[in-house]
């Protein structure tokens, strides 16, 4: 899978400097989530084109990032131990709006349910769990802007492995100098706002996100 890239200075130029926006790389029929895991996982995902193998857990929730550069901040630009190498995978559009409908804050909001049970209840029956943490600079430094992550488990986590067969890529341990060298350095994948918006606006109102 061959991704355009650009500086981020050009994109940061053009991407809404608060709020909660999707950013992300898609195009008519297809949307790239990216995950970061440890190279043995990553290994068998591209050898074999699908996500599993011996070290791979189904029932373990996996938190998919449509922002590539958040990817990046959490995996520790691939230096945190299991998170080493970063898979790209290319996802329908259809799928990824199947999954924006099936999700839960994974914070109580008042706003959405009409008390904890509801909302808990809403929970033990969804296998998506949604946040929408601060997004960050190459540097490291938090932005206002808001990023969006998804929590996947059992059979939806199973949906991605089955449903993903357009296209992979891996990334393993990106470097790009020192932190206060990465924005005038670093080349992200186009990101566009937009992926998904219309299934997200239920979400609007979600709370302050847990991490």
């Amino acid at each position: 899978m061959n991704l355009p890239t650009e500086a981020y200075e050009a994109q940061a130029e053009r991407w809404p400097r608060s709020g909660r926006h999707i950013l992300a790389h898609y195009d008519e029929a297809s949307i790239v989530v990216y995950q970061a895991y440890r190279p043995s996982i990553a290994a068998f995902a591209v050898a074999e084109g699908r996500l599993g193998g011996p070290e791979f857990s189904f029932a373990r929730m996996s938190w998919i990032k449509p922002n590539y550069l958040w990817m990046m901040f959490r995996s520790r630009w691939g230096t945190k131990e299991g998170q080493e190498s970063t898979l790209g995978l290319r996802i329908s559009r259809e799928f990824f709006e199947r999954i924006l409908e099936q999700a839960v804050p994974s914070s109580y909001d008042s706003r959405l349910f009409a008390d904890h049970e509801s909302w808990k209840s809403a929970g033990d029956q969804s296998d998506v769990r949604l946040q929408w943490d601060p997004d960050h600079s190459p540097s490291g430094a938090n932005l206002e802007r808001r990023a969006i992550q998804l929590g996947l488990r059992g059979k939806t986590l199973r949906a991605v492995r089955d449903e993903r067969a357009a296209g992979g890529h891996r990334s393993d341990g990106v470097r790009c100098g020192p932190a206060r060298e990465r924005r005038r350095c670093f080349r992200t994948p186009s990101h566009t706002r937009g992926a998904g918006l219309q299934a997200a606006q239920r979400h609007s109102t979600v709370a302050r996100a847990n991490r």
